[in-house]
């Protein structure tokens, strides 16, 4: 891994655009022309052969691929109103990536995915970035110390993971998964590789924040395919519009069975999440502020996944523990804000009056108020959100920039002086191992907030100066 001996901040606020993207002063939606004061923020996509409506925010012009995947999803006939598109969609297994798909009394398994709960965290910190100066480099060796990435695992499980309430029903998973337990809770507070990434960031007030994105790990991967394969058994390959499409009905013992594998792995992806945070919140403390902790405070933002009924208590719990993220504290010299959000999973939420199955594959739900994440790659901006509520998008927004270009095409593409270019003032590996990961992998990230207006308002504009990839 190529390192810095010293990595200074000032130049990165030199070239910080610190424009916050404007929350539309009114929000009229007309059915026939869908506008916000002469913008049109969604398209309905003209798709020959479909059987439902795609309301599109795709800026770029969509391919036959693309066009194909969106009218196999529109002939479901569980499919709920309509196909919501978010700014950041690209081509999937089976629907597109940044698609928001509800649908009435049945789930697909394959739209969710293999990374069950794959989703972001943030932590807003009361540092600046000078705290940072000259010290980024050895950070960024600590954190991948202290947090397993790649297909790595901690020898024993760690941080009290073996005592999480979800091993009380890891019997009741499918049982093909069953002698995965030991490992299950090995990688239990694990990075894992791909696009997943622990980030410290600085936002437009020079405040340092604290970011990672991971899922739900092998175990989530492995409940998932089992269960995809399952759901095939169960259709006519031949009726379906594409044999990925395959669905579970409710009511049945097949669809209970991949109900509670489902709600488990996004358990265990929050709790994933929560575990690699609190490691490097004490990585943090130990480099920047002697071990203290007393920074971590209660009034935090409610998280988009975890229900916000814990106002009073602290950030840390007396044995360390993350606690679950709360409503803003006010008035104080330092509003914290904890955000735990999944992109990648499955709802149960009430649309235009019905209760529905809503999955977000690349997707945040984007309710009025409520926060997420939005990260762009390793060489781009963050956003810290909160939802308008926009029922059109069945209240949801992008998860990201969205890719560009496939791996292998990024791969084919870019060179390492490439990466090191596009990553320039960013302390992160600069190998081959990462090339699929450059910046120009994805798309531009702002071009993608624009796209989403009506969807989300900005709370917290972030650029990364330290990146840990697997």
């Amino acid at each position: 891994m190529e390192t810095k001996s010293k990595t200074t901040t000032d130049h990165l606020h030199k070239r910080f655009d610190t424009t916050f993207i404007p929350h539309p002063s009114s929000l009229i939606l007309h059915p026939s022309s869908f506008k916000i004061g002469g913008i049109m923020p969604f398209n309905k996509l003209n798709i020959s052969g479909s059987s439902a409506d795609v309301l599109s925010w795709v800026t770029h012009e969509m391919s036959s691929d693309e066009h194909t995947m969106l009218r196999n999803v529109s002939r479901l006939p569980c499919l709920y109103k309509h196909v919501a598109l978010m700014p950041d969609a690209h081509l999937g297994i089976g629907s597109m990536v940044g698609s928001v798909i509800a649908t009435k009394d049945a789930v697909i398994p394959a739209t969710v995915g293999v990374d069950i709960g794959c989703g972001m965290m943030a932590v807003k910190t009361p540092f600046k970035s000078g705290i940072l100066e000259g010290r980024m480099a050895e950070f960024r060796h600590e954190i991948e110390r202290a947090i397993p990435v790649g297909f790595n695992a901690y020898r024993d499980p760690v941080d009290g993971s073996n005592e999480w309430k979800g091993w009380a029903e890891f019997g009741q998973l499918h049982r093909g998964v069953q002698d995965r337990r030991a490992k299950a809770m090995r990688q239990l507070g694990t990075l894992g590789g791909g696009n997943h990434f622990i980030e410290v960031c600085l936002d437009t007030d020079d405040t340092v924040w604290l970011m990672l994105h991971s899922g739900s790990r092998n175990i989530g991967n492995e409940v998932a395919t089992r269960h995809i394969a399952t759901a095939k058994t169960l259709h006519d390959l031949n009726t379906l519009p594409d044999p990925a499409l395959a669905y579970f009905v409710q009511g049945t013992e097949e669809f209970k069975a991949y109900w509670h594998d489902l709600d488990w792995a996004q358990q265990y992806a929050m709790k994933n999440r929560e575990i690699m945070m609190k490691r490097l919140i004490k990585s943090f403390n130990r480099m920047f502020n002697e071990g203290d902790s007393n920074w971590i405070t209660a009034g935090t933002t409610p998280s988009a996944d975890h229900p916000a009924d814990e106002a009073s208590a602290p950030l840390l719990k007396p044995g360390g523990e993350l606690h679950p993220a709360t409503p803003p504290k006010t008035g104080g010299e330092h509003e914290n804000i904890v955000v735990n959000c999944h992109h990648n999973y499955v709802a149960v939420e009430e649309h235009f009056g019905d209760s529905v199955y809503v999955t977000r594959k690349g997707a945040i739900n984007a309710e009025a108020g409520r926060y997420g994440i939005i990260p762009g790659s390793m060489g781009a901006k963050s956003f810290i959100i909160k939802g308008l509520g926009n029922p059109h998008a069945f209240n949801s927004c992008s998860h990201g920039a969205g890719r560009r270009m496939s791996r292998t095409k990024a791969k084919a593409k870019f060179t390492i002086e490439d990466l090191k270019s596009q990553t320039m003032g960013v302390e992160c590996r600069k190998d081959k191992g990462v090339v699929d990961e450059i910046p120009g992998a994805y798309k531009d990230i702002e071009e993608v907030m624009r796209a989403q207006n009506d969807l989300v308002e900005v709370v917290a504009e972030l650029k990364q100066v330290i990146c840990v990839k697997g």
